[in-house]
């Protein structure tokens, strides 16, 4: 998506960025894993059809990626590459032509090393007032694996409410509609957020809560 490509998200944890071609060697190399393809349901691909696939993205008006960074290294001197920063990727599917208001968020912590520390949550968060206060969505809604427990929990804790199952997929669709008082929440809960112009390698680091390693 055109949008958010000049648009980078500062959190506290993370920090949202566009996903550019300096990003998918470590995208690519991540989705080697077995487990990751597993999760986000995604087939194997050459690093060239990685490339491709970023393209599209960037030029998709239905698809709104940011890469997720670890706050603290990215905010570390001397300056590291973005590169080495990442930990995984948010998006947002805009595909539900009846319903231009319903966005379906993925998000994934790449990293092992980086799970289960409020990562996900954070970005997830900072995705969801993006969506709201620039895209107009008033609806969310996400698909899980139903062996994926974790990311269950973390979309529940987040006022989503489990609407489906379906056994043929083994995944359960959560959904969220954002009445006012949920607008509400979900703003106090990102007061925090800056928005920031993005240049590849070039913004100012922010101050974060740092990603322990295990």
């Amino acid at each position: 998506m055109r949008l958010n490509q000049n648009t980078m998200l500062l959190g506290k944890k993370v920090v949202l960025v566009p996903y550019t071609s300096e990003h998918v060697p470590r995208y690519h190399e991540w989705m080697k894993s077995e487990e990751l393809r597993h999760l986000t349901a995604s087939e194997p691909l050459t690093l060239e059809q990685e490339y491709a696939m970023q393209g599209s993205w960037r030029e998709d008006e239905d698809k709104c990626t940011f890469i997720v960074l670890d706050a603290a290294k990215w905010q570390a001197q001397p300056r590291p590459l973005e590169e080495s920063c990442m930990v995984g990727d948010v998006n947002l599917f805009l595909t539900d032509l009846e319903d231009p208001t319903l966005g379906e968020i993925e998000v994934m912590i790449a990293e092992p090393s980086c799970r289960g520390q409020g990562l996900g949550t954070e970005a997830s968060l900072l995705m969801m007032s993006y969506g709201v206060t620039k895209l107009g969505l008033t609806k969310f809604e996400a698909k899980i694996g139903q062996e994926n427990e974790p990311s269950i929990r973390m979309f529940q804790k987040l006022h989503f409410k489990q609407v489906a199952m379906s056994s043929v997929f083994q995944e359960v669709t959560l959904r969220l509609a954002v009445s006012e008082a949920e607008r509400l929440w979900l703003l106090e809960q990102t007061s925090h957020m800056e928005e920031k112009p993005y240049r590849a390698g070039l913004a100012e680091p922010t101050t974060a809560t740092p990603c322990e390693q295990n």
